[in-house]
């Protein structure tokens, strides 16, 4: 997944972008809030990560810019601003959440995680197909060929966030941090075990193949095989 940080502060900048690119992220940095302003606006990216008092452009600007543009990116204000008043102003500005420094890096994690997993899909939206694949989100069911295969909770989250991501190269870190929220251990199997059942249930027995391996990349659902 693609974030946005805006920082203009050089060490906290770098500290975050470090930490979020060792969780399995790709980090876009902006150190201004001009270059922050134009990279909100025309760029795409899952989540922006942004500060307030920035040089030429604030924050409260930039996501205010944001929801005018009726952009549904989310966005986590991470400052020291830390008065009532401000967090106030920011939520009803449109941020989705709202963090002060200092803080530890693993609370900063575990927000943007939780934001991630919310994605921009409405809530209303209880159905989800991809050839005769049906996912019926509310009741946790999964349907092909109108037969119900039968999933585990896990498999389930897994397959879910597949077809969110239809044609998408999903590496193995982003799954293992939105699906069973961990960073990734390059010794472990578990991510390859979940795929290798959830194919075996998915496609093993139906046309076409939807679940593909990328070599030295990950995976992904698609009709077609990248390959």
């Amino acid at each position: 997944m693609k974030l946005l940080l805006v920082e203009d502060e050089a060490k906290t900048g770098d500290y975050v972008r470090q930490g979020l690119m060792e969780s399995g992220f790709v980090v876009d940095h902006a150190r201004t809030g001009l270059d922050g302003h134009h990279l909100a606006l025309t760029g795409s990216y899952d989540l922006i990560i942004l500060d307030v008092m920035l040089p030429d452009v604030d924050g409260w600007r930039i996501v205010q810019a944001l929801r005018d543009a009726k952009s549904s990116t989310p966005v986590l204000f991470l400052t020291a601003r830390d008065s009532v008043e401000d967090r106030v102003k920011g939520l009803e500005l449109g941020a989705d959440d709202y963090l002060v420094k200092p803080f530890a890096f693993s609370e900063l994690l575990a927000r943007v995680r939780t934001l991630l997993r919310r994605g921009n899909i409405p809530v209303s939206q209880d159905q989800l197909q991809v050839a005769d694949l049906v996912l019926d989100i509310p009741r946790r069911r999964a349907h092909r060929q109108n037969t119900r295969i039968n999933l585990t909770n896990k498999e389930f989250a897994l397959l879910e966030l597949l077809v969110r991501r239809q044609g998408e190269v999903l590496p193995r870190s982003l799954i293992a941090s939105q699906v069973w929220d961990m960073n990734f251990d390059s010794d472990t199997n578990v991510i390859d075990v979940a795929i290798r059942r959830l194919r075996a249930k998915i496609d093993d027995d139906y046309e076409p193949k939807l679940i593909h391996t990328v070599r030295g990349m990950g995976y992904m659902l698609d009709v077609a095989n990248p390959e």
